[in-house]
């Protein structure tokens, strides 16, 4: 059935690629409900190979780290890995465990406002793997120790060291801190800081896990290959006589206005200057979200973007230009970064970019640039669902709506918010998002590198 929704996407863009005609909207078929302890169970089957994806996503992340505490929740994500009351071992049990039963992916991931853990395996192991889930849910407290807690604490103070060794990752941190002022919980790096980790103590770690790693804060996702009755049946086993946790506590925070353009130099060991820009956009799935996310592509999705072809090809200005919405429930970032070519600098650079900013803002794009970024995002969509599991797969695409919007059959009607966008909605969006005072600007040099010469103030984007 997938393939055939897809056959029939590509048939219609190729038919129409002025978008005349409207894409068809896959959809997922699922069952969910829930277990008296308040974990929400999603099942969905398919039977295309012999294999299950297992995706749970805690509805915690960086962002409800209280201060003088960060780094908790992507300290877990290393933690639940560690082994349990039940599961014991060396520091990679759970991996081995993973390896022996053929697992193909898994993993975990953390970023602001939640944190996920994912394996997929042959359809006869799924038992295997609620199990372990379950047991790091219910149990992981009573095989937490000083010993465990110190090493993954290493490894991450490591994790982040290296990190911070790569080209330009610390002015991504600065540009954070320059967009969300404390006590904003988006102010630095989801990894945390050095000297919170360094002071983190087994009860304070411990307090932090009873609070968020309950089952009526988790959303389990089971799809592939599986008789739903006994699935229903085995989630009822390992999940059902965890306790249910406290309540979530709310998060009481409003982003505001940056209120003036904020402007910054950070020296770093690299090779070449770059210029980051970063401004503020609607949170994710609020109005305009769709906009902004169009937007991006449009100036730096690849080589054929506007930035892109302008300053790399035609200009010859810059060696490489990124552009992205990292969507968020607090405010999402539109984030431009342009890394000089030798003999090029920064002042070039920016004034380069404001060119086409105030282009994109004041002249509406053709339908037929909007129409390929359009596709572009329909078609990524598509390329998850052929996916069981993994980051970005069908059972973590059910898992991501669920939790900002509390509907995991969001899919069609994500597509069709995109497929909404019109040329007029861009450019107002563009228009409300790309001014001088509601972005940071971020000059990242050379460490033995002479101070930047100032830019020549850029003019107001028009909002008409």
């Amino acid at each position: 059935m997938l393939r055939a929704v897809k056959a029939l996407l590509c048939a219609s863009l190729l038919a129409n690629v002025a978008g005349a005609a409207e894409l068809p909207k896959p959809t997922v078929q699922f069952e969910q409900y829930k277990l008296k302890n308040g974990l929400t169970v999603i099942l969905a089957e398919d039977h295309r190979l012999p294999l299950a994806a297992v995706d749970l996503w805690y509805h915690v992340g960086a962002a409800n780290e209280a201060p003088g505490k960060s780094g908790f929740a992507h300290l877990f994500e290393h933690l639940m890995f560690q082994g349990s009351k039940h599961i014991t071992g060396d520091e990679h049990v759970f991996m081995g465990i993973l390896e022996s039963i053929g697992a193909t992916t898994w993993n975990g991931t953390t970023d602001f406002d939640r944190t996920n853990y994912f394996e997929t395996v042959p359809a006869n192991q799924l038992e295997t793997v609620l199990w372990m889930e379950s047991d790091r849910q219910g149990f992981l407290l009573g095989g937490l120790d000083q010993k465990k807690l110190d090493t993954q604490r290493d490894v991450v103070l490591n994790e982040k060291r290296q990190g911070e060794n790569q080209p330009y990752q610390t002015a991504e941190e600065e540009l954070y801190k320059l967009l969300f002022p404390l006590p904003h919980p988006y102010n630095g790096a989801v990894i945390g800081l050095e000297p919170d980790l360094k002071s983190a103590k087994l009860d304070d770690v411990k307090n932090f896990f009873r609070t968020y790693y309950a089952p009526n804060n988790c959303t389990l996702v089971i799809a592939g290959d599986f008789d739903p009755a006994k699935t229903k049946d085995l989630v009822e086993k390992y999940f059902g006589p965890i306790p249910k946790g406290p309540d979530k506590p709310k998060l009481a925070v409003v982003t505001k206005p940056i209120g003036g353009e904020k402007r910054a130099e950070y020296k770093d060991q690299v090779h070449l200057p770059k210029l980051i820009i970063g401004y503020l956009a609607p949170p994710i799935f609020k109005d305009g979200d769709a906009e902004a996310v169009l937007l991006t592509k449009i100036l730096g999705d690849g080589k054929t973007s506007r930035l892109y072809q302008r300053l790399v090809y035609e200009k010859q200005i810059a060696q490489d230009v990124s552009v992205a919405d990292t969507q968020l429930v607090l405010g999402s970032v539109i984030e431009i970064g342009v890394v000089a070519r030798p003999g090029h600098d920064l002042k070039e650079i920016e004034a380069a970019v404001q060119a086409e900013l105030d282009d994109v803002v004041k002249n509406p794009v053709s339908d037929e640039e909007l129409d390929r970024v359009k596709t572009t995002y329909v078609a990524t969509t598509l390329r998850q669902l052929e996916r069981l599991g993994g980051f970005g797969g069908k059972a973590d695409l059910l898992n991501y709506y669920d939790h900002y919007l509390g509907d995991a059959s969001y899919l069609p009607k994500d597509i069709a918010r995109y497929q909404a966008v019109t040329a007029d909605s861009l450019k107002k969006v563009a228009g409300q998002i790309l001014t001088n005072d509601n972005r940071a600007v971020l000059n990242v040099l050379p460490a033995d590198a002479a101070p930047a010469a100032a830019p020549a103030a850029a003019p107001a984007a028009s909002k008409k």
